[in-house]
């Protein structure tokens, strides 16, 4: 009898057991859905393109709002170099945090004032090469955008491919230039090279307030028989343009500092400096 009653009890402290771990399982799945869940959620309000303003004519097809935590590489990377951008810029463009990140669901591209590699600052170019590149479409980004002498934001396009050739055969899409040392004054503008570096484009100046003050929202429409620029919602330049605007292009983002444009900062230039991009999205005409 001893015998059979202790096999009965450890048959009951094994069943005990089972139950007592078939609960907390259950526990912890339950608890694991409900974190999946918030995640989703989460997710769905970083990117709330159902509530996304709509724009008559044009359809939604990619955007970044910059609700993350971190900036999304599979829509953006880096180009890492002090090459000078063709301008002879004074800054070296780096991956690092410290030049480029998201601070409360904007995208920051810092501009600062170091010795790197040659280079008297350092700052960051980002692109969509790869990740995001459309043939025509509405591009729009709002920003607001750095002051002071030598800075030099831009939100602007270049070919993929480069079937035509190199730049400028290929062409150049700049959606939004402003120059620190005017912030009332937006350029868009498009570069060509047949037969030679061609350009066409115009400006939009502030009624009131600058560009460094507050968010503006910066587009250009493309198709097949040119382009639109518009600053804020006005409408403000228009040009005829098909090839070499009939192939892919990618997205940029950048703040460079001096060259041949802008001209070098001078004492009156206060570091850091910084872009803030609020959001940048893309779309097609509706059909």
């Amino acid at each position: 009898m001893s015998k059979h009653k202790s096999e009965l009890r450890t048959m009951k402290i094994v069943v005990r057991t089972t139950v007592l771990v078939l609960i907390l399982t259950a526990f912890w799945v339950l608890d694991g859905m409900s974190c999946m869940s918030d995640s989703a959620a989460t997710r769905i309000a970083q990117t709330p393109t159902d509530s996304l303003p709509a724009v008559p004519g044009w359809t939604l097809v990619w955007n970044d709002e910059f609700s993350g935590p971190m900036i999304d590489s599979t829509k953006w990377g880096w180009e890492v170099n002090g090459d000078g951008g063709g301008n002879n810029e004074l800054q070296y463009y780096t991956a690092s945090s410290l030049n480029s990140f998201i601070e409360d669901g904007k995208l920051v591209i810092r501009a600062i004032k170091e010795n790197y590699l040659g280079k008297q600052y350092t700052s960051a170019r980002m692109r969509t090469k790869n990740k995001g590149d459309w043939k025509y479409g509405r591009f729009e980004a709002r920003m607001k955008l750095p002051l002071g002498k030598g800075m030099w934001p831009a939100f602007w396009m270049l070919p993929t491919d480069w079937v035509y050739g190199g730049w400028p055969l290929s062409g150049e899409i700049d959606v939004m230039e402003v120059l620190g040392h005017e912030t009332t004054i937006t350029y868009g503008t498009i570069h060509w090279g047949a037969p030679y570096h061609q350009q066409s484009g115009g400006t939009d100046t502030l009624t009131s307030g600058t560009f460094a003050d507050s968010y503006h929202t910066f587009a250009t429409e493309w198709d097949s028989t040119g382009f639109k620029w518009y600053a804020d919602g006005i409408h403000f330049f228009s040009t005829s343009m098909g090839s070499p605007f009939d192939q892919r292009f990618h997205i940029l983002l950048n703040l460079a500092i001096g060259g041949n444009w802008p001209g070098s900062p001078d004492a009156s230039t206060v570091f850091p400096q910084m872009m803030y991009v609020d959001y940048v999205r893309v779309y097609r005409k509706a059909n």
